[in-house]
């Protein structure tokens, strides 16, 4: 049942694996309690223009690509911002119109340029193909990711439950709001060459949906989400390799299926008491 991981590539797979779904389900506990994931959908298909234009500039690699994607992404919020200021439209509208736009301009240069297997891996993934840069530097956003949203978890929480309880603390609620959706706009764009931009929002949504029916506090929900995120990967990983199926698509599915278990067994447990 384990012969997969007897292999170099899925062992590298698998830590890959480990790795990505630990760092997306710690930050998914944020965006359950933000309730942002419809933005970050918005924002993980506005990747692929950055990292096709940045290929079209300078060719595919992994910096490039990464510089790309956070280079668009940092591009489509602050124009939602400013344009949101100017035109009175609300930030959910125009984003929807920003990332399709961006979407269909990432196609259209992927069109010029030949789509190849390297650049299909960014828009649907390939967990298997990560090289050592690609785990190092999911790693270290990994650490950094962890660590911001570790150290200011308290305020982090305060200010989503109550801005205006969070400012008379002296949060800093405004410059807290950027940081922490700078934080997850690193965790995604590391994850798209596992899964890709299209499935990489089931990464970092999924964990926490799973966990949330089961725990009563803020508090727990950032660690056990980070620890389902982990098997999850891993398990969707492992039957990937069984079923003969994409990596990427195994795991988001996998999750997805954790998810409606999950919803299930606590419908049945409040029936039950």
């Amino acid at each position: 049942m384990i012969e997969p991981f007897d292999l170099n590539l899925y062992q590298r797979g698998l830590v890959a694996a480990l790795i990505i779904g630990f760092i997306n389900g710690y930050a998914s506990a944020f965006v359950l309690l933000h309730r942002s994931p419809l933005k970050l959908t918005a924002l993980s298909h506005s990747l692929l223009p950055g990292v096709a234009i940045a290929t079209l500039m300078v060719g595919l690699g992994v910096v490039s690509a990464f510089m790309g994607a956070v280079s668009a992404a940092i591009l489509i919020g602050v124009l939602t911002i400013l344009l949101s200021r100017e035109t009175k439209i609300d930030d959910d509208t125009i984003l929807a119109v920003l990332y399709t736009g961006a979407f269909a301009v990432g196609i259209m240069v992927l069109s010029r340029l030949g789509t190849n297997q390297d650049l299909d891996s960014w828009l649907l993934g390939n967990i298997l193909g990560l090289s050592d840069l690609d785990l190092k530097m999911s790693f270290g956003v990994g650490i950094i990711a962890v660590a911001i949203l570790s150290l200011f978890r308290r305020s982090v929480v305060i200010n989503l439950f109550d801005p205006e309880v969070a400012a008379s603390l002296g949060i800093r609620t405004r410059l807290l709001d950027y940081a922490s959706f700078a934080v997850l706009i690193l965790v995604l764009v590391t994850t798209l060459q596992a899964v890709g931009c299209i499935l990489a929002i089931g990464l970092i949504v999924a964990p926490a949906a799973i966990v949330r029916p089961f725990i009563s506090t803020p508090d727990a929900l950032f660690p056990l989400s980070a620890l389902v995120g982990a098997g999850g990967s891993a398990l969707g990983l492992f039957l990937s390799y069984h079923l003969d199926q994409p990596a990427g698509a195994s795991i988001a599915a996998t999750l997805a299926g954790l998810f409606l278990i999950s919803v299930t067994l606590r419908a049945a447990f409040r029936r039950v008491v």
